[in-house]
């Protein structure tokens, strides 16, 4: 059983939002559609749903033709459950009646007993007889998400789902919505654009990226090998430097760091893409010997974040330990080649 995007692509107006899209989506895992806002990632989901009707190419469940090839199943008979940024609730009717109400199939003591089991399930056993307006954005979110649960779909699809919920409750909400995802066996998409949140929910994470796919894979892979510059640009906070290519090299304003730069010839322009977490730093005695000279100093709880300035780039680090350093001490710069990617200025 899997959800398949076969060369699926897609136009508003004169704008091609998809672009020959192919992935596909597993039972029992937990896939995020992860890209920044216009990438085509709710477009999508959409188009999954059976909410826009397909342009070109297929999407199949089993195998099955459910958009393509002159074939267009209707939203209600797909085998769907969906959930939005907005949890349209029904006012008038309690957390436990808004999630039986989709049960049609079963008779009134099963659709309660079905009802409380996925409240269960997503943490709000104990408030099946409240009603909408005395739950909080996120507990209203939990009944959204129990009522797409209700009946067992063979396919969850859920567009930004906790963009409304406060931070402070956005991590337990996840936590317990991916818990009910992952036991529910099915197939889940989620669509989002915070890196943060796909890594914490993600089995798997597709990239998307003005329109395509640029990769899938999971959260590990996508963090430590990105297939590219839009991928390594979306995890870490990571920042643009401008380099140079030299022989076994790259110079930036901030030193050299020694990379093969086999893409490339001596004097190439490169974009370099650092991670503030590889960013070390070390106080030195001589302005002649330093890459850089601190500008701001930023506690964070756990960490500094350091901004070192040198030709007019500023660099951001986040360490643990000052060591002393001070606003205006001119600093070595050492780049973990673990948190650093290099690519060709051309490389689109």
């Amino acid at each position: 059983m899997s959800l398949e995007f076969r060369g699926v692509s897609h136009r508003f107006g004169g704008d091609e939002v998809l672009k020959r899209v192919t992935f596909t989506a597993e039972p029992g895992e937990i896939t995020c559609l992860l890209g920044a806002s216009g990438s085509g990632k709710s477009t999508l989901l959409r188009l999954a749903a059976g909410l826009e009707r397909i342009q070109a190419g297929e999407i199949r469940l089993d195998g099955d033709v459910l958009s393509g090839s002159g074939t267009a199943t209707a939203p209600e008979h797909r085998p769907v459950g969906l959930v939005f940024q907005e949890q349209v609730l029904f006012p008038h009717k309690t957390a436990l009646e808004n999630v039986a109400y989709g049960l049609h199939e079963l008779n009134p003591p099963q659709r309660r007993t079905v009802a409380q089991s996925n409240l269960d399930a997503v943490g709000l056993g104990e408030f099946s007889a409240r009603y909408p307006d005395t739950l909080s954005g996120g507990q209203q979110q939990r009944v959204a998400l129990a009522r797409a649960l209700a009946p067992a779909p063979r396919v969850m699809l859920l567009d930004e789902p906790f963009a409304n919920v406060d931070a402070t409750l956005r991590r337990a909400l996840r936590e317990d919505a991916r818990r009910a995802l992952r036991n529910s066996g099915g197939i889940t998409v989620i669509v989002t654009h915070d890196p943060e949140e796909a890594l914490e929910l993600a089995d798997r994470i597709a990239v998307m990226d003005h329109g395509r796919i640029v990769q899938v894979e999971t959260p590990d892979e996508v963090w430590h090998r990105p297939a590219g510059r839009a991928v390594a640009g979306l995890f870490g906070q990571a920042q643009h430097l401008e380099g140079t290519a030299e022989t076994g090299c790259v110079t930036t304003a901030f030193g050299r760091l020694d990379w093969p730069c086999e893409e490339t010839v001596p004097g190439d322009t490169v974009d370099v893409l650092v991670r503030p977490n590889a960013v070390a730093l070390e106080r030195v005695s001589e302005p002649s010997a330093a890459d850089g000279r601190v500008e701001d100093i930023r506690f964070l709880g756990d960490r500094y974040l350091v901004l070192v300035q040198s030709n007019g780039e500023t660099l951001r680090a986040s360490i643990e330990d000052r060591d002393g350093i001070r606003v205006g001490d001119p600093v070595t710069v050492k780049l973990d080649r673990s948190g650093t990617f290099v690519y060709a200025a051309t490389d689109g």
